[in-house]
């Protein structure tokens, strides 16, 4: 633990003293920051509104956190009233609870705030929140994980990050190890800019991380296009998975694609170079991305921002969308040819508002799956954002004993 280093007055204001008291815990073992210098504001609501109200920064160097007065720009927002921050102080679990409960808010960069919480948090033993970096064979990636007992791995979709499964990792683990991940490519994990972003590519990644974790198998939990990676797994590398749970999982169409024959041509390595303004960009992913007025989606496109705006970032984007445009429904390598072959157990979640993966997909993968189960939820694409309870409920009871939830 580092000692309190702060370049501020004696402060005797409520959000102040409460500050004062959470940096003086902070715990860098439990957070790998992956940057040497990050300044987080902290503040309270009227601080954001209305452009008063007390705020401060938390400066994150040399695996120490000093507090000092706000100045400048910061890499992340943390928003709470001070009677939160006093409780988040006083309670080593107050952090995420608050920011679960919404009284709590992280913009710009999750993968700093979660962090700070966790590190901040004193709790201590295996089962503890921890954000790190893990050197594999595939590279380094980015993990955050909580809890004891059966692994369960999370991949997120495309253009999102494991903070798009932090409510996940909440519900499994009072009853298991859950560890999100980002993948290659996307968050705080390396991205490599040749790299193929294919299902394939995914796939050897996760084993990767498994055989650096010493973890024989896993659960695999994976949204939209980590659904596909999922899938890869089960098909690819039976021996190392358990159960696992399909989130609006990503499928190659059935119908004609129109755009196959030009994209096939276009290096997306040419994602290095920027083609628009970052606030043009904003506002289309704002326009596309359902439920945007949230404070999770919101969080949800922050991180998206947050890794397109890096060139190695935009070009494993571009990679992974145009495999999932591209990839062929049949033929020997086909999802569809190979998925009757599927040995692991699995629920399928589908979205009746799912405009990315329609509803429609569920009675093709009872076809040539029939032994899979499914779920079917009044939601869009992200069920456990939209649908948290229902979603996770399923999921605790299908990876307990091979039966969803009702």
């Amino acid at each position: 633990m580092n000692a309190l280093n702060t370049d501020t007055h004696e402060l005797d204001d409520p959000l102040g003293s409460a500050l004062e008291r959470l940096v003086t815990r902070f715990d860098p073992a439990v957070f790998d920051v992956g940057r040497p210098v990050a300044r987080l504001r902290i503040q309270a609501p009227d601080a954001r509104e209305k452009g008063g109200g007390e705020s401060y920064d938390v400066v994150i160097q040399d695996g120490t956190a000093r507090l000092t007065t706000a100045r400048g720009g910061a890499d992340a927002i943390l928003t709470a009233d001070a009677d939160t921050w006093n409780e988040i102080a006083d309670d080593v679990r107050g952090g995420m609870t608050a920011f679960r409960k919404g009284r709590l808010t992280i913009r710009r960069d999750l993968h700093l705030g979660v962090g700070f919480l966790a590190a901040t948090s004193q709790l201590t033993g295996p089962g503890r929140l921890r954000i790190r970096r893990v050197d594999t064979a595939a590279g380094s990636l980015s993990t955050v994980e909580a809890g004891t007992g059966d692994p369960v791995l999370m991949l997120h979709g495309l253009g999102a990050t494991k903070a798009s499964f932090l409510p996940t990792l909440g519900a499994l683990a009072s009853s298991h190890r859950a560890i999100a991940v980002d993948l290659p490519g996307f968050g705080d994990s390396d991205k490599p800019l040749w790299g193929p972003y294919d299902p394939r590519f995914f796939a050897d990644a996760i084993v990767a991380l498994l055989d650096a974790l010493e973890l024989d198998r896993a659960h695999v939990v994976g949204n939209s296009m980590g659904g596909r990676v999922t899938l890869e797994l089960g098909l690819s590398h039976p021996d190392r998975v358990g159960r696992l749970v399909l989130l609006a999982p990503s499928m190659p169409w059935l119908k004609a694609r129109p755009w196959a024959p030009y994209l096939r041509f276009v290096p997306t390595q040419l994602g290095v170079f920027q083609p628009a303004p970052r606030a043009v960009i904003e506002l289309i992913v704002k326009q596309v991305v359902p439920g945007s007025g949230t404070e999770w989606t919101a969080a949800g496109i922050d991180e998206f921002m947050r890794s397109y705006m890096t060139p190695l970032g935009r070009a494993a984007f571009y990679a992974a969308a145009r495999n999932i445009y591209l990839e062929e429904p049949r033929g020997p390598n086909g999802l569809w040819t190979r998925l009757p072959d599927l040995a692991p157990e699995a629920l399928f979640v589908w979205g009746r508002k799912d405009k990315l993966v329609p509803i429609g997909f569920e009675r093709h993968v009872r076809e040539e799956v029939p032994q899979a189960m499914h779920l079917k939820l009044d939601c869009g694409h992200v069920p456990q954002l939209e649908r948290p309870r229902q979603t996770h409920e399923a999921m605790e009871k299908f990876l307990a004993n091979g039966r969803p939830g009702a």
